[in-house]
């Protein structure tokens, strides 16, 4: 049985306390057990909604789950997104906040800036190569408000995907410029390889997993529009950091962008 109105609105004020406290709490499975996606997913979009009316915008998604190794790992069988909003969203040249997380990691991802809307449930990768204006690389921050980063799916939806911040190179490349699923990437921090991967990591191609949150949105009768940001799924695990790191990917043919802590 679905989650009443009032559970749901408790378990959107606990999140939003714990993000802007800066505290780890227990996740919300341990609470209401029964929490499904389909709740989780409708309490994600009140969360949203309270920032909404705090002053911020949506500006786009996010993807997560995108590995197929990720899935096996947690069980499931598709991906999940979050959505993006003005207050995430950090500059290249001005170092983050530590005291602004948690328990912060990073991790390298593809973004899409789109050129035109998108909505359906037969969307396809094509559609949106042809859709997408430009991509460029990106750094996300994820900071689950969980204890220890532990929670089960219905928590980590809940949560809007773990997300924090994200921040972009400068490089835009039109999409038909370079084959996605090839492209290399190079994730150092403080100038040590921590990982290396290429766009195929993400489910084949990080077109097909925007194609998935089209898809998955059209089932809502929702969809993407013009301007919207979307940061594809990581190519790497994502790496703890602390006060004084520097993040850097490179990725192949898309340039760089990095990302200080201070």
């Amino acid at each position: 049985m679905a989650l009443n109105a009032e559970a749901q609105k408790e378990i959107v004020a606990y999140l939003l306390a714990a993000e802007k406290e800066r505290r780890e709490v227990v996740k919300v499975t341990e609470n209401y057990p029964a929490m499904s996606i389909e709740d989780a997913y409708a309490i994600q979009e009140q969360l949203i909604a309270q920032k909404e009316a705090e002053g911020e915008r949506r500006i786009g998604l996010k993807l997560g789950l995108t590995s197929k190794a990720k899935q096996q790992m947690m069980g499931v069988h598709e991906a999940i997104y979050g959505y993006l909003t003005s207050g995430m969203l950090g500059l290249e040249w001005e170092p983050v906040d530590y005291q602004r997380f948690i328990h912060p990691k990073a991790e390298p991802e593809i973004a899409f800036f789109l050129g035109a809307d998108l909505q359906g449930t037969n969307v396809t990768a094509d559609d949106v190569l042809r859709a997408t204006r430009y991509v460029a690389p990106a750094i996300e921050i994820i900071d689950s408000r969980y204890l220890n980063f532990k929670f089960t799916l219905a928590d980590v939806v809940a949560d809007n995907c773990s997300s924090a911040c994200f921040t972009l190179g400068s490089k835009l490349v039109a999409p038909d410029q370079l084959d996605l699923a090839k492209v290399g990437m190079v994730f150092t921090k403080n100038g040590v390889v921590q990982a290396t991967g290429a766009g195929a990591a993400v489910l084949g191609h990080p077109a097909e997993a925007v194609a998935w949150a089209v898809n998955k949105l059209g089932e809502q009768g929702k969809g993407l529009k013009k301007g919207d940001l979307i940061l594809s799924g990581a190519l790497s695990e994502a790496f703890a950091f602390e006060p004084g790191d520097t993040i850097h990917a490179q990725f192949d043919g898309l340039g760089s962008v990095s990302l200080a802590c201070r």
